[in-house]
């Protein structure tokens, strides 16, 4: 498996790769072969989670750049105040815990919301490679589950996959188109990078 820079999305037109870089400039590639055909097999997938982006190509090509925009800008849901502090934004949710970790909790500088929060950015801190590599990892799964799940050998690539027997899962994926294949093992590298960093900080 060769390491190339790691790209933000991709587009695939059927089984062959068109693009691949920033979503802007992506889906500008996606709308000209879509303005050939309006049937084309066009999707663009976001390399950080795997699943396909919804693009909305209707009118000219700076309209869709401002849709993208406005959707980067916009697109996350702010999060509802809840009781407490909303200016810190903070918010309630229940959590079960055994007695003895409440007594922890409470008995900690500030008490036990304080020492929950602390906790977490803690373990954030500390995880965050590992956290990185997992979920690089499982986007790799989620797009070879969409645009393989009918190839010969898928469900032998996955038990390999997951079994972390990655010779037997490159050949099971040499089987797939030489696009699908190029990009899952580039993504699967960059995630097993991830993985050994994670592993070398910890030890």
């Amino acid at each position: 498996m060769s390491v190339k820079e790691t790209q933000s999305y991709t587009g695939f037109h059927g089984h062959q790769l068109f693009a691949a870089g920033d979503l802007p400039d992506v889906a500008l590639k996606a709308k000209a072969l879509l303005e050939q055909d309006t049937n084309a097999p066009v999707a663009i997938y976001d390399n950080a989670t795997g699943r396909i982006v919804d693009i909305d190509y209707r009118g000219t090509a700076e309209e869709v750049i401002a849709r993208i925009a406005a959707r980067s800008e916009d697109g996350a849901p702010k999060p509802k105040a809840g009781p407490g502090r909303p200016k810190l934004g903070v918010v309630s949710r229940e959590v079960t815990l055994l007695p003895r970790h409440w007594d922890w909790l409470r008995a900690q500088p500030g008490g036990a919301s304080v020492a929950l929060r602390k906790l977490v950015e803690a373990a954030r801190r500390d995880n965050v490679d590992i956290d990185k590599s997992r979920l690089a990892l499982e986007a790799v799964y989620r797009f070879m589950s969409t645009v393989a799940g009918d190839f010969p050998g898928f469900e032998e690539a996955c038990r390999a996959f997951f079994a972390k027997d990655y010779e037997t899962f490159d050949d099971m994926i040499s089987l797939w188109p030489d696009d699908i294949q190029d990009h899952i093992r580039h993504q699967t590298e960059n995630a097993l990078q991830m993985q050994k960093k994670a592993e070398a900080q910890q030890d």
